[in-house]
């Protein structure tokens, strides 16, 4: 008979035990119900909306039956629900994988795709699903806004053209378009749509300030600088209206209004690098170099991308005889635009100043073979899309 003492130590050791073993005989049931369960169980699970039950069923039906494409796509369907994207995304591959002729799962992989930001991704499922059903306008309207979100602006325009005039009531759907149609430079589809936008919201300094983008990629910036006096009257604190009003009336030479729009732009966002470096190329024609310096070393410690506070930093350089610092400057602006004339030619004076002269006359000569690009829109320098969000 085992002593009084021995029976105390058992008693601690299981009472320290039991709990583990519980959790384990519970665990090891849940398993074991799990292997016992089939399709039809999942799916009432899913209906009752315990969804994570109906995921570790499905699980357990893949496990057993790996080439069961339909399990694996209801699995992606209830992680889906879950918002557990990239797994979603990963079980719809395999199924895919195992029948790509499954109704549906190239729709439900793009939405997955979609929703992690994986636009470009998100592109080749539902374009194939937009292929099966040509009518499907959820895979169309998903597969134009994922052109969108993965700058592939004529595409986008292309395929929400259709849904537009669809769902002609839906205006985020329309500005969607309009902007896809600005940034693919078709001023005209974008003009139009803007102004519809306008008609329903005639006070949208948004709408004003996207028709004077389309207007100015038109040729026609006088009525551009109308279009964006307008949103500023509207709605003066708004973010990047001034700048784009000072970058119309810099490009039409009327620099005293440039720079009083850029000085209000900054007045509201002191660190807003393009309003520092056209308020500095604007100083410099106005001969305040000193200001103009202030200005550009500012914009360029922000942002390293502006071609212009580059090459103006050349110029100015260039006059105070620093003629390394200028050549860096200028390879700068160079590397951000080979294209341009004028960096050549900004170049080839810089190398005679520090009396290479074959060096100049080789950037001289790059001036004759480039042919004078066009000048760049207000669409260029306005701030960057993003697509909406979509249920």
């Amino acid at each position: 008979m085992p002593s009084a003492g021995y029976l105390q130590y058992r008693t601690q050791d299981m009472s320290t035990w039991l709990p583990r073993l519980v959790a384990f005989a519970l665990l090891f049931s849940t398993c074991a119900n799990a292997q016992t369960l089939g399709p039809n169980d999942a799916i009432a699970l899913e209906r009752e909306g315990k969804l994570a039950d109906a995921a570790t069923v499905w699980r357990s039906v893949t496990e057993q039956e790996p080439r069961n494409a339909p399990a694996w796509a209801s699995l992606g369907v209830v992680l889906s629900k879950q918002q557990k994207y990239a797994e979603a995304a990963s079980a719809y591959k395999k199924a895919l994988e195992l029948d790509a002729k499954l109704p549906g799962i190239q729709l439900n992989l793009g939405l997955a795709e979609f929703k992690q930001g994986n636009f470009a991704a998100a592109i080749a499922p539902l374009h194939a699903a937009q292929a099966a059903d040509p009518t499907s306008l959820q895979a169309r309207t998903l597969l134009g806004l994922s052109y969108y979100g993965a700058n592939q602006f004529a595409q986008a325009a292309e395929q929400l053209a259709v849904s537009s005039k669809a769902d002609p009531a839906n205006l985020e759907l329309h500005q969607v378009l309009a902007q896809s149609c600005l940034s693919a430079k078709k001023y005209d589809c974008a003009l139009d749509e803007f102004r519809q936008i306008l008609q329903k919201d005639p006070d949208a300094p948004a709408a004003h300030m996207l028709v004077g983008e389309a207007l100015d990629g038109l040729g026609r910036t006088p009525e551009a600088i109308s279009e964006f006096e307008t949103a500023a009257k509207a709605n003066p604190p708004a973010p990047n209206i001034h700048f784009g009003l000072g970058y119309l009336y810099w490009k039409m030479r009327q620099y005293d209004d440039a720079a009083g729009a850029f000085e209000a732009e900054l007045s509201l966002d002191p660190a807003n690098p393009q309003a520092l470096a056209y308020l500095g190329d604007v100083e410099l024609k106005r001969e305040n170099p000193e200001k103009a310096l202030s200005l550009l070393n500012k914009a360029t410690a922000i942002r390293d991308d502006i071609r212009i506070a580059y090459m103006d930093l050349g110029v100015i350089l260039t006059q105070r005889k620093q003629y390394q610092d200028a050549l860096a400057a200028l390879h700068r602006a160079e590397a951000l635009d080979r294209e341009q004339p004028e960096v050549h030619y900004r170049l080839g004076r810089l190398y005679q100043a520090m009396g290479n002269t074959g060096a100049a006359q080789q950037e001289f000569a790059r001036v004759q073979q480039l042919h004078q690009r066009a000048e760049e829109d207000i669409a260029d320098k306005m701030s960057s899309r993003t697509p909406p969000a979509h249920p």
